[in-house]
Order: structure tokens, then C-alpha cells, then sequence
């Protein structure tokens, strides 16, 4: 495609997101003649504009690359992946939860609980009804979900992003963490989500801008303090040292590139969710070269 072109690049308005974009915004590194128009969307937002085909280059929810596998091929860099850690299930009481319930008493609680979940095609949802099975939910922004709970418009809130940091303020209690259940149950990293490049860009343009990518997210990472100054303004009630480990959790050298680990969580991810009926057809996976 032409250079004189602008790509759409579409991410979440996160910290984490932020600090990988920050070189590109911030014009630090060299687009070799490409020019880019960031746009942030929540993640639920994305996904549902992936499905559309609308932008060049997304963030979305692993779960959401499931449906759009028509349109859209992978990038190998800008990862987001929870290694031990990752989506939260939280509410204002555990009544009737031990202080070590087991995995089991966990679910049956659960699947009692009306769950406000921020979008059916998040990784986080597909990550809930893989541990739990079929459940009552309601859909609410991400942002939104700490108020829901506290209204009582839900019991239970799968909570992404910071609040995964920030839940203790709220007077909310960890019921679950999806990240570490995974991890538990495959050995595997939780892929929550990727970038995808539209598949109708040559092959030669897609390897290119993913060069560019990959540098902005190498470059933030060697200027690490200015990074997260970028990203502060999109951080949410985090102080600056909250808003670093934040950043860390999801941007790192998983980020660079999925790696044989990185791929293999996807694969095991999603063929779990096809064997359980929760995505339309078996995946296989296409990366940029």
C-alpha cells in the first residue's frame, strides 16, 4: 500500500498500551515513511471494530482473534500476557469462601453470582467461562464494573487492566485470579491479547510495520522512565510507581515477540475454547513474518 497512506492503529486507553506506543507517538524512532493515527478505543470497542475489518492495525482480545481470522493475521510483538497473573474475579464479601477454598468451592460460588464481565469477546470472559462453565453475566465497561459491584448491580466483577492493582481500595475481596488458575491448570502464560495487521496489506508491508512496532515497543523499554511520563495520563488513579509495575506486567519481553511459549499459550487457549464449544471453529494461527 502506499506510503502516503495513514494507518490506522487502534489501542487501549492504558497505561500499558501507552508506554508500547510511546516511541511511535512520540516520533523517537524511525517509521521509514509510514505515518500512523492512534486511536483509542476500550478493548471491547476494538474487538467489535475487528470484526468489521475498519482499522489497518488493532489491539484486541485474543478471544476476538477467533472471529476475525478472515480478516486480520497476528503481529509476533505487542503481546499483552498475564504469567502467573491476569483477569480478577472480586466482590465486596466472601461469605461462605474458607480462607483456602478449593478450586471447586471456588466455582460452585461463583456460578451462583451474577458476574459483570467487560465484553462477551474479551480474553477475560472466555478465560471465566473456561474455569467456571455457563454463568449469569452483564456487560459493563471496564471502568464501570468496581461501581456496578458496589451497586448491586452485579454480586461479582471480572476486573481487567489496573483495577487488577487497585481492587484493595475499592473495599473489594480477590475471589479468583484467572491468571494464576491457568497458569495452574496448563503451565502456560494466560494471552489475554495481541495486535493484528489487516490481512489485504501486502506481505512485504506487514513484515515492515511490524519492524516499526516491535522498535517502539524495544525502545520504551530501554527509555523505560520516559514511557511511563507518556502513559501517566492514561493511568487511572495510579501513582507513578503503581503505573511501572502495571506497565511491567504486561509489556516485556513477551511483548518483543510470543516466542515458543507465547505461541503455544495461544494454541492451548483456544483449542481449549473450541473443544468447549465457546469459539466457532479450530484456530490455526497466522503470524507477520
Amino acid at each position: 500500500m502506499p506510503h502516503s497512506e495513514i494507518l490506522t492503529l487502534g489501542h487501549s486507553p492504558d497505561p500499558d498500551d501507552a508506554f508500547m506506543f510511546y516511541a511511535l507517538a512520540e516520533g523517537k524512532i524511525d517509521t521509514h515513511g509510514w505515518r500512523f493515527q492512534h486511536i483509542l478505543q476500550d478493548i471491547q470497542t476494538l474487538n467489535e471494530r475487528a470484526t468489521r475489518g475498519e482499522l489497518h492495525i488493532s489491539a484486541i482480545s485474543i478471544h476476538a482473534y477467533a472471529h476475525v481470522l478472515d480478516k486480520y493475521a497476528l503481529l509476533p510483538c505487542g503481546a499483552s500476557m498475564g504469567d502467573g497473573y491476569g483477569p480478577m474475579l472480586v466482590a465486596p464479601k466472601r461469605d461462605g469462601l474458607g480462607e483456602n477454598p478449593r478450586f471447586g468451592e471456588v466455582r460452585d460460588w461463583l456460578r451462583g453470582k451474577r458476574i459483570a464481565i467487560p465484553g462477551k469477546m474479551t480474553s477475560a470472559y472466555l478465560a471465566l467461562q473456561l474455569a467456571i462453565g455457563a454463568c449469569e453475566t452483564v456487560v459493563v465497561p471496564f471502568d464501570e464494573i468496581f461501581s456496578a459491584v458496589k451497586s448491586g448491580r452485579a454480586d461479582v466483577g471480572l476486573i481487567i487492566h489496573e483495577g487488577q492493582l487497585t481492587y484493595r481500595d475499592e473495599q473489594l475481596e480477590l475471589i479468583l485470579d484467572l491468571g494464576v488458575w491457568w497458569k495452574i491448570k496448563t503451565g502456560l502464560p494466560l494471552p489475554l491479547g495481541g495486535n493484528v495487521i489487516r490481512k489485504d496489506i501486502a506481505p512485504a508491508d506487514r513484515s515492515a510495520i511490524n519492524r516499526i512496532l516491535h522498535e517502539s515497543i524495544r525502545y520504551g523499554l530501554e527509555h523505560r522512565a520516559a514511557g511511563v511520563a507518556h502513559a501517566m495520563p492514561l493511568a487511572r488513579g495510579l501513582d507513578t510507581a503503581l503505573a511501572d509495575q502495571f506497565i511491567g506486567m504486561y509489556v516485556n519481553e513477551l511483548t518483543l515477540d510470543y516466542g515458543d511459549t507465547g505461541r503455544a499459550a495461544i494454541r492451548e487457549f483456544l483449542s481449549q475454547a473450541h473443544a468447549a464449544n465457546l469459539i466457532p471453529a479450530p484456530v490455526e494461527l497466522e503470524f507477520v513474518e
